[in-house]
C-alpha cells in the first residue's frame, strides 16, 4: 500500500446546498484517477451545519462492488447510513462529528475529514480484489457575512465597543516557499528537504498582539491525537525538534509582531505505509507591548553554542526548555500529545492570553529521498559505462584470437617440407 494506492481528490466546497463537482474522475486499482464516467464515485455536499457523502459502491469503477462495513468516514471511523439502494452508500455527519478538524484562514472556515476504504477478506478467504484508498474531503464556508438563518437579537452595547470587544481574531498556519514571500504550492516533499511554516494572526481592529506557537505536534492523520506523532514544539513555545539530528528553528527577527516564522527538517514516520503528514500548532497571542516570559516564547537550540536562544527577550526565559518544565507555578510543564491532554495547571496560567487556537497544515506528501534521483541517474550512467566497456573488451580479444589464428595457419603452411621432382 501507502501513497501510491491512495486518490487524492480535494473537495473544496464553499457551503450553502449547492453540490460541487470536481472534473470527473474514477478509481483505478493502482489507486490513480482516471477519467471514464460522467459520474463521480464520490459526492459530498456541505451544507449549513453537516455534511452529506455519497459512495458509489462501484468505487474503482471495474464493476466490482465495495462492502459497506468496509467504508468509514473520519478518523473516528463512523459508519454509514443504512442505505435504500442497492449501488450507493450514504454518509451524514455533523461538520464537527467523526473527528473532522476545524482551520480558520483569512476568509474561510475549512473542516476537514476523509473517507476511508479498507477492505478485508471475504467469505473465508484470505485475498483482496481492490485496495484501501483514502479520500480527504474539505468544507469549506466564508467567513464574511452572516451564516446563520436565526434573527439577531438587539442589545444595549454600542457596535463600536462590541467589534473591537468580541470580534473573534484569526489564525493561519501556511507552508511558504524558501524566500518567505509566496505560499508554497505544491504540499510535496523530498526527504532531506526543508519545510517552511509561518504562523500569522490577523488582529483585525484589535490593539496590536505578538503571535507565539504554543505547541506543535506532526501526525499522520488530521487527527492531532493520533499515533504516530512527534512533537514539534513543547513548553510553551521551545522548538524541540531542533535537538535532534534537525536544524529545525524559529526565524529571527520577525518580519512582524503577529507573525512568527520557522523550519522544521522534513521526515517521516517509520513503520508506517502513509508517505503523509499534518502538522497541527496551538497558536496563541499576548498584547505587543507585553515582555516575553516562560509561558510567551519562542526559543530554538543552537547546537553550535548548544543553548537555547529567543526570538526576542532575555535568554533565560529558554532555560526552562532544558528542563522540561515551563509553567511558572512549577508543575510538570511536559505537554503530553494532544491538546485536551495538556496539563490543567497550563491552562490557568494561560488566563492572560488575548485568544488562542488550534491550526492545521497538510497533508504534507513525501516521495523519497531528495538525492534518489540522483543516485539513480548515476547509477544507470555506471552500468552504461561498464557495459559499453565489456563490449570493447570482448571485440579487442575476438581480434586478437582471429589475428593470433592466422599467424598460426600461415606458419603452420611455410614449414611443410617440399620433395624435389624427380
Amino acid at each position: 500500500m501507502g501513497v501510491s494506492y491512495q486518490l487524492f481528490l480535494y473537495f473544496l466546497l464553499w457551503g450553502g446546498p449547492e453540490l460541487c463537482y470536481p472534473e470527473p474522475l474514477w478509481l483505478s486499482q493502482s489507486g490513480t484517477p482516471k477519467p471514464l464516467r460522467s459520474s463521480l464515485p464520490v459526492e459530498v455536499k456541505c451544507l449549513e451545519a453537516k455534511l452529506v457523502v455519497a459512495v458509489s459502491r462501484d468505487l474503482f469503477g471495474t464493476g466490482k462492488l465495495v462492502q459497506p462495513t468496509d467504508l468509514t468516514l473520519g478518523p473516528k471511523g463512523c459508519r454509514p447510513l443504512i442505505s435504500k439502494t442497492m449501488d450507493t452508500i450514504m454518509f451524514e455527519a455533523a461538520l464537527h462529528e467523526c473527528g473532522s478538524s476545524l482551520q480558520m484562514t483569512e476568509d474561510a472556515l475549512v473542516y476537514s475529514t476523509f473517507l476511508l476504504h479498507d477492505p478485508h477478506p471475504a467469505g473465508g478467504l484470505s485475498i483482496l480484489r481492490t485496495n484501501r484508498v483514502e479520500v480527504p474531503i474539505q468544507c469549506r464556508y466564508p467567513r464574511q457575512g452572516n451564516v446563520s438563518s436565526q434573527a439577531i437579537l438587539p442589545t444595549w452595547v454600542p457596535f463600536s465597543t462590541t467589534v473591537s470587544s468580541e470580534e473573534r481574531l484569526i489564525f493561519s498556519l501556511r507552508l511558504m516557499e524558501e524566500n518567505w514571500t509566496t505560499e508554497k504550492t505544491s504540499p510535496s516533499f523530498h526527504l532531506g528537504e526543508v519545510a517552511h511554516l509561518q504562523a500569522e494572526v490577523h488582529k483585525g481592529s484589535h490593539p496590536p498582539l505578538k503571535l507565539f506557537v504554543d505547541h506543535c505536534v506532526a501526525t499522520s492523520t488530521p487527527d492531532q491525537n493520533s499515533w504516530p506523532y512527534h512533537i514539534i514544539v513543547d513548553f510553551h513555545g521551545c522548538l524541540v525538534d531542533g535537538l535532534s539530528e534537525s536544524f529545525s528553528a524559529f526565524q529571527a527577527p520577525r518580519p512582524q509582531p503577529e507573525t512568527l516564522q520557522f523550519t522544521v527538517d522534513v521526515f517521516h514516520f517509520a513503520n508506517s505505509s502513509r508517505n503523509m503528514m499534518y502538522i497541527t500548532c496551538h497558536l496563541k497571542v499576548t498584547p505587543a507591548n507585553q515582555t516575553p516570559d516562560q509561558l510567551n516564547k519562542a526559543c530554538s537550540f543552537n547546537k553550535t553554542a548548544n543553548s537555547w536562544l529567543p526570538v526576542e527577550g532575555t535568554a533565560d526565559i529558554c532555560d526552562c526548555c532544558n528542563k522540561g518544565d515551563c509553567s511558572i507555578l512549577g508543575s510538570s510543564g511536559s505537554q503530553t500529545h494532544g491538546v485536551s491532554q495538556w496539563p490543567k495547571s497550563a491552562s490557568r496560567n494561560r488566563r492572560h492570553v488575548r485568544d488562542e487556537a488550534d491550526v492545521t497544515v497538510g497533508p504534507l506528501i513525501f516521495l523519497g529521498k531528495a538525492s534518489d534521483h540522483v543516485v539513480e541517474g548515476w547509477t544507470s550512467s555506471s552500468h552504461t559505462s561498464v557495459a559499453l566497456g565489456l563490449g570493447l573488451a570482448t571485440v579487442a580479444f575476438l581480434t586478437l584470437a582471429v589475428i593470433i589464428l592466422g599467424v598460426s595457419r600461415k606458419c603452420h603452411t611455410a614449414s611443410h617440407p617440399v620433395s624435389p621432382s624427380q
